[in-house]
């Protein structure tokens, strides 16, 4: 039940009935996970994704005399619509496996707390999780910098020591020649073409690493502005794999070129490089990266966007998503061929 809306940082935050029935199983597993005393004070669905139901949990804990004590935020995933949920064991059990990982590591990534992966007792697949400091930040303003200290998180991930036996699955490939789907009128349909053609080849080898697989500005929590500008937490690690670098920079740099042109995204692998991080030196090989992962936004770029819109960026229209990757393909066939 909406009682009434605020604000979160600069995601949507709606504050609900924390004794909804929707989620009553997955409430006493929450609280059964917490320390003695500690009970779920408020809850607010949070809005700024698509494949999860999002909640922000501030728990009450008492000051062990009978008084009221401190308060801190958990935040509480959940896969609700099918599709995910059908997936949600290998899903949730990578993320979970990925932030235990990093907990020791300077990658800034939510603590876990529990894992319900299987929904045995949540009424929904869930994991429950620290909350991080900061908000999304998809405006234009800060760009450059913000654009140079998303190379450098990525050049942090990608260092971070795997041990053989906690390596993640290797990396999948989100379209192929064959199930790429192009628009319906495309004003350069010889780019589209072309696009298709260059990845019509087996995949270039590569140095593995630890990938986020999702990295983009949706995922990542910044504090501060201009000089002090600061990137606080990376989120939504559901598809972390082992694979190339190249590909997590190919991810990242589409999402910029949808919100915020060409020229933004091809910046972003020569901040990478010059942060110390290692790309292949064959370009035909780097091509293949950058238009495998922006091929799979075709036709329905749009759909990404959604998120995005909500959080204010009403000006990402599917005509200007699909120029804007039409753009990009240009920009990659012309600079790498």
């Amino acid at each position: 039940m909406i009682e009434n809306e605020g604000k979160s940082g600069n995601v949507t935050a709606v504050e609900t009935d924390a004794d909804d029935p929707e989620w009553s199983n997955t409430r006493a597993w929450v609280e059964k996970n917490l320390p003695p005393g500690h009970r779920i004070h408020r809850v607010e669905t949070l809005h700024g994704g698509w494949t999860s139901q999002m909640r922000r949990l501030l728990i009450n804990k008492s000051d062990g005399g009978g008084g009221g004590g401190d308060s801190y935020s958990l935040v509480l995933r959940s896969f609700v619509k099918p599709f995910y949920v059908k997936h949600a064991p290998q899903l949730l059990t990578r993320e979970a496996d990925t932030l235990q990982l990093l907990a020791d590591t300077g990658v800034p990534a939510p603590r876990l707390h529990a894992v319900d992966a299987s929904a045995r007792t949540c009424d929904h697949p869930s994991l429950l999780m620290s909350m991080l400091p900061g908000s999304l930040r998809l405006d234009e303003h800060d760009i450059d910098l913000k654009t140079e200290l998303l190379a450098r998180q990525l050049h942090a991930i990608h260092s971070t020591p795997v041990p053989h036996t906690s390596r993640p699955r290797t990396y999948q490939a989100w379209t192929s020649p064959e199930r790429v789907q192009l628009p319906e009128n495309p004003n350069r349909p010889q780019v589209w073409q072309r696009a298709v053609d260059a990845i019509r080849r087996p995949p270039p080898a590569y140095r593995p690493c630890l990938l986020h697989r999702d990295f983009h500005p949706g995922n990542v929590l910044f504090t501060q502005q201009g000089t002090t500008l600061a990137i606080t937490g990376v989120v939504d690690w559901v598809e972390t794999s082992w694979g190339p670098a190249d590909l997590d920079i190919a991810h990242c740099s589409t999402t910029l070129a949808l919100l915020h042109g060409t020229p933004t995204a091809m910046k972003l692998a020569h901040h990478y490089t010059a942060a110390g991080g290692t790309l292949t030196n064959n370009p035909a090989d780097h091509l293949y990266w950058r238009l495998l992962d922006a091929l799979a936004f075709a036709p329905h770029a749009q759909k990404v966007a959604e998120p995005w819109r909500k959080l204010g960026r009403n000006d990402l229209t599917p005509a200007l998503l699909t120029d804007r990757l039409e753009n990009y393909l240009h920009t990659l066939l012309h600079t790498h061929a």
